[in-house]
């Protein structure tokens, strides 16, 4: 695919040229976000400057950084206790940050709940720095579920437990926190970060990655606990450092200008558009059982389901053709109908369907009616 300049494009044809795209992230932003950054982008109102040129230190980025947290804190009743940090590197760098604050030196092991993926390869980083113990691990049966509590080996105590709200690749989800005792919990929340409710309290740090519900890429949101920030070590390099991300107001070097106003603008939306957390959270059970219904009802005789039904992701469907080698027709004729990036990761295959916040109810119509008609058609 070659980019191309188009000095001519108006708007209006613009917004025509828009797909319904399902990529798994960066992912689609509400439309109201996309046109109130179009609308400020030559001049952020009382600033005089674009938002992609104002100093990190100027009124209007405290202005912006202030209102983001707040935002945030309303949609998730953050309570008073913990920090809410504005950082960068994505999720990645928070499977290093988080042993290297947290296990470096410890004798105690951390504690890995694997559902996926990510978690594994969070696991990977956290021994470079002490003992990891896996509580449960779905390999063997290729991650297609999340554990009950009763099924975690956990040890009389962890520095912190560590586990996957919602696994991307393999589209499993937990419906609520495990279980862990007293130990800190640690949630990686990338991809169902403000999907819907979360008791941030049972938890002492939790953090996503933006650019799938919640801005672009670039920004990374951490919610930690006091109490975990005292827990932190000292002999930790300035940017690595929790606490001194927290002392700095996440101003320790130059932040995400730009991610961290998409953001606000996208709290903003979710509180005033959605109608908060709840709200977002019936909109993705709903569409995402529009999908469901389909692999459901169609009981694996041409749509074969991957995840099992009660830990079903209501951000990620994951399923694959019963014939394989219909599931490159299949991509094409989803392209002709502006329904993209659908294609499941290289480690699952057949397909990801990514129906995050901003995903339209008419994006999930339009594939639902397509996955019954192609069907129909072999």
């Amino acid at each position: 695919m070659t980019l191309t300049l188009d000095r001519q494009t108006s708007p209006q044809q613009a917004l025509n040229q828009r797909v319904f795209n399902f990529s798994p992230g960066p992912a689609v932003l509400p439309l109201p976000v996309l046109q109130e950054v179009q609308r400020h982008l030559l001049a952020l109102p009382g600033a005089g400057s674009s938002v992609l040129e104002i100093s990190h230190r100027s009124p209007a980025f405290d202005a912006i950084l202030e209102e983001a947290e707040a935002n945030l804190r309303e949609l998730l009743a953050i309570p008073a206790d913990y920090r809410v940090l504005f950082l960068q590197g994505g999720a990645s760098l928070q499977f290093s940050m988080i042993p290297i604050n947290l296990l470096r030196g410890q004798d105690l092991p951390a504690s890995y709940i694997l559902t996926g993926s990510w978690g594994g390869k969070a696991a990977v980083e956290a021994r470079r720095e002490g003992r990891v113990h896996v509580a449960w691990d779905g390999k063997a049966d290729n991650f297609v579920r999340v554990p009950n509590d009763g099924e975690l080996d956990l040890p009389p105590a962890s520095a912190y437990v560590y586990y996957t709200s919602n696994e991307t690749i393999q589209g499993v989800q937990f419906r609520r926190a495990p279980g862990v005792g007293a130990a800190p919990l640690v949630c990686d929340a990338s991809s169902d970060f403000l999907s819907g409710p979360v008791d941030v309290s049972g938890h002492g740090l939790l953090y996503a990655c933006a650019q799938k519900n919640a801005g672009p890429a670039g920004l990374t949101v951490v919610i930690v606990s006091d109490e975990v920030l005292e827990q932190c070590g000292d002999d930790v390099h300035s940017m690595l450092s929790y606490r001194r991300q927290a002392e700095k107001g996440s101003r320790l070097n130059t932040p995400n200008v730009f991610g961290v106003y998409v953001f606000l603008l996208v709290t903003r939306w979710l509180r005033d558009e959605v109608g908060g957390l709840e709200a977002a959270a019936e909109r993705a059970a709903a569409k995402s059982a529009m999908i469901y219904d389909v692999l459901d009802r169609d009981g694996g005789e041409f749509f074969v389901s991957h995840a099992e039904r009660e830990c079903r992701s209501r951000m990620n469907v994951t399923f694959r053709l019963r014939r394989g080698d219909l599931e490159e027709a299949f991509v094409a004729g989803a392209a002709e109908l502006d329904l993209v990036s659908i294609k499941g990761h290289r480690s699952v295959g057949g397909f990801r369907i990514s129906a995050y916040n901003a995903m339209p109810v008419e994006g999930v119509e339009r594939l639902r009616d397509y996955m019954l008609d192609f069907r129909a058609s072999h």
